[in-house]
């Protein structure tokens, strides 16, 4: 199990027209753009997972990783975990890695990740999560044209200057599709970016009268509807309306800042994102407090197939995977499964509003060769002997073989002291799950 190869891609795959994404008012984007990670084992299981990028921002991370992880076990998930967090003190954000390791796991046991956890197979319920800002008669098209492919539930995306302009398009789409629809509506105001154009504010007393208006319309939730950090005015509105409130998709401080907003009431539904919030382990851990304070989850999906796949597998173990709907990224002609899913050998398809919890081992997927050589670019690999020689170079030889052995000794000893746990029926895998 011990981690003894490291890749990494840029990936970009084209979008047939330009996509306009709601959260970046202003920004064509021609392209759905990750991080692609590949881990290898001493016996040869490979682990993969993938987090977003705008550009080419993480050509510097395999110097990062290669000292972090080679050598860790990946079935030592608590280890895992804290050489992330300490790539956090950093500033990297790399809970996206984590999964990869879950990857191995279930590969390594003939399990799909969601059997560790617990869940079962299936199907879930998907919804159709859309990107764009629309106006409502050309947002009752798209509604209808979901409608048609089998989805039963869509959500919209406002992010109008105005109050009315925001209220319009929730009235005519309302007007338009009936009752025939569950509706549900994403505000975007949870971490608000102006890079490029100027992005709506809301505060507390807009916030209130959409989601009133949202409620009095039958909509199922209104998400981040004031900033992520805004915990006090979150519990406000949430108590002062009747629709649910949701969010929690980009709280990247994990188990500590869920409890917070937990303690506070910030939200009905909560949706942690394991590629952003911190992995596999850290969104089971929120799932559990979620559940106990009688709140629901259901996460964040919208990045690319393999971050989507990451999350189904936490659906499929969730407590509400049978009330709650999760997020299926779709809004064409940008947005198609090609654009979403184009790096996988079968992309993620949903029959009338129901998709089927994949049963092979592992997150459940299969990387195409072919697609990786057509859209990825692929800049590092890290091995002992590649991070041994850039130690060298960097610090002399004798300071790289001080450090290397010390290191060496402390993973020897971790090694021993996982399989004294395993034998004992208490893997490191099951610890690290809370």
């Amino acid at each position: 199990m011990r981690i003894t190869q490291i890749d990494l891609w840029h990936v970009a795959i084209p979008t047939p027209v330009p996509f306009r994404p709601a959260w970046i008012p202003g920004l064509l984007q021609t392209a759905n753009r990750f991080t692609l990670l590949r881990l290898r084992t001493r016996s040869g299981l490979e682990g993969w997972s993938a987090g977003a990028a705008l550009s080419r921002e993480r050509e510097g991370l395999g110097s990062l990783l290669g000292p972090y992880l080679l050598g860790e076990r990946a079935d030592d998930i608590p280890s895992v975990r804290q050489r992330i967090r300490e790539m956090g003190y950093l500033g990297l954000r790399a809970g996206w890695i984590e999964p990869a390791c879950w990857d191995i796991v279930g590969k390594a046991r003939g399990e799909p990740v969601w059997a560790l956890l617990g869940g079962r197979g299936g199907e879930v319920r998907v919804y159709a999560s859309t990107g764009e800002v629309r106006g409502g008669a050309e947002r009752v098209k798209e509604v209808e044209a979901r409608l048609a492919e089998g989805f039963q539930a869509v959500k919209l995306r406002v992010h109008a200057p105005t109050l009315e302009g925001d209220l319009a398009q929730l009235r005519e789409t309302r007007r338009g599709v009936g009752d025939r629809a569950v509706l549900a509506v994403d505000a975007n105001q949870g971490w608000r970016v102006a890079a490029v154009a100027d992005a709506p504010r809301w505060d507390l007393e807009r916030a209130r009268a959409f989601c009133r208006e949202a409620e009095a319309l039958g909509f199922e939730w209104v998400e981040e509807p004031l900033a992520m950090d805004d915990y006090g005015g979150l519990a406000r509105l949430r108590a002062e309306v009747g629709v649910d409130v949701a969010g929690g998709e980009l709280n990247g401080q994990g188990v500590p800042e869920f409890e917070v907003m937990l303690e506070k009431g910030c939200y009905d539904v909560y949706q942690p994102d394991a590629t952003f919030v911190g992995g596999v382990a850290e969104v089971r851990r929120i799932v559990r407090r979620v559940h106990a304070a009688g709140a629901r989850y259901t996460p964040h999906t919208w990045t690319n197939g393999i971050g989507f796949a990451v999350n189904l597998q936490l659906q499929a173990a969730s407590p509400w995977r049978d009330e709650t709907w999760l997020e299926l990224p779709c809004d064409p002609p940008a947005w198609t499964a090609q654009v979403r899913d184009g790096i996988l050998e079968a992309p993620w398809t949903q029959r009338g509003g129901r998709l089927a919890v994949p049963e092979a081992p592992g997150l459940g997927f299969q990387v195409s060769a072919r697609a990786l050589r057509r859209f990825g670019h692929h800049f590092c690999r890290a091995t002992r002997g590649r991070v041994a020689l850039a130690a060298i170079r960097e610090r002399g030889l004798a300071a790289a073989r001080g450090a290397g052995a010390v290191r060496d000794a402390r993973l020897a000893a971790r090694a021993e002291e996982v399989e004294r746990e395993t034998a004992a029926g208490r893997e490191p895998w099951r610890a690290a799950l809370g």
